[in-house]
């Protein structure tokens, strides 16, 4: 990516930026001239990003599971700090079928990928600045119908849905709100499965894309970036498929 300067000055929050297209859009922001605020969960991944990004960057421990993960956050915050943007990007997966799925397997997935959404936007939205971009990855499983993530697909049609309705309700404080629908990307996030699992599973995922591949970490991070700046300053409420046309299928 040619050098810019899109992030002079601003401040971008991200959770789950510790690794994968979360990490990559952050070295871009610094490379930008911007300083970014990343959350993580696992220790060796924030020690990593704190040692390759910098002075610029302040990494720190958040596990959106746990009850007091948003307290945690906000605390964590300077008081006087304001964000110029924010993207909520941390999450959790499953693979299972209905008979699969559980009380505590429902309840797990939908405190990490909806609940803690929702409470950081309503803890973080008074540290949002006027004209502040708000970004929500959410997954090209809500579309794919693939018969193993039933569970997974509908906490990511949960924030499809929030992320609507959040960008008509700030659109008065001028801050907008567009979710990220990533396809196979080539990050770490399938870790829960074995890698002979994964390959299995990124295969059928891969052999459906028009485009012949996984995306990769870059690829997606260019995306928030473009929704994070101000290049996108006209655009709110949108779902943008970075899939290699996965879900034009």
């Amino acid at each position: 990516m040619a050098q810019q300067n899109r992030f002079e000055n601003k401040t971008i929050l991200i959770t789950g930026g510790t690794s994968g297209m979360g990490l990559a859009a952050a070295k871009q922001i610094i490379l930008e001239g911007g300083s970014v605020i990343l959350t993580g969960r696992d220790l060796e991944h924030i020690q990593y990003a704190q040692k390759a990004l910098g002075e610029k960057a302040n990494v720190f421990f958040n596990d959106q599971s746990t009850v007091n993960s948003v307290e945690a956050l906000v605390e964590y915050l300077p008081n006087e700090i304001s964000l110029d943007g924010l993207w909520l990007n941390a999450a959790t997966a499953v693979l299972g079928r209905i008979e699969d799925t559980t009380a505590e397997m429902f309840d797990h997935i939908f405190a990490i990928n909806v609940k803690a959404p929702f409470l950081q936007m309503a803890s973080l939205k008074p540290f949002l600045k006027n004209g502040a971009s708000v970004v929500l990855s959410a997954s090209s499983s809500v579309y794919e119908g693939s018969d193993v993530t039933g569970l997974y697909a509908a906490s990511k049609a949960a924030i499809i849905a929030a992320g609507r309705s959040w960008a008509r309700e700030l659109s008065s404080l001028n801050i907008r709100v567009n979710t990220l629908v990533p396809g196979p990307i080539e990050t770490n996030f399938r870790r829960f499965l074995s890698n002979e699992d994964q390959a299995a599973f990124e295969k059928v995922v891969v052999d459906l894309v028009p485009l012949g591949r996984a995306g990769s970490a870059q690829e997606a991070a260019n995306v928030a970036l473009f929704l994070l700046s101000e290049d996108s300053s006209f655009v709110t409420g949108s779902q943008i498929a970075v899939d290699g046309g996965l879900i034009m299928n």
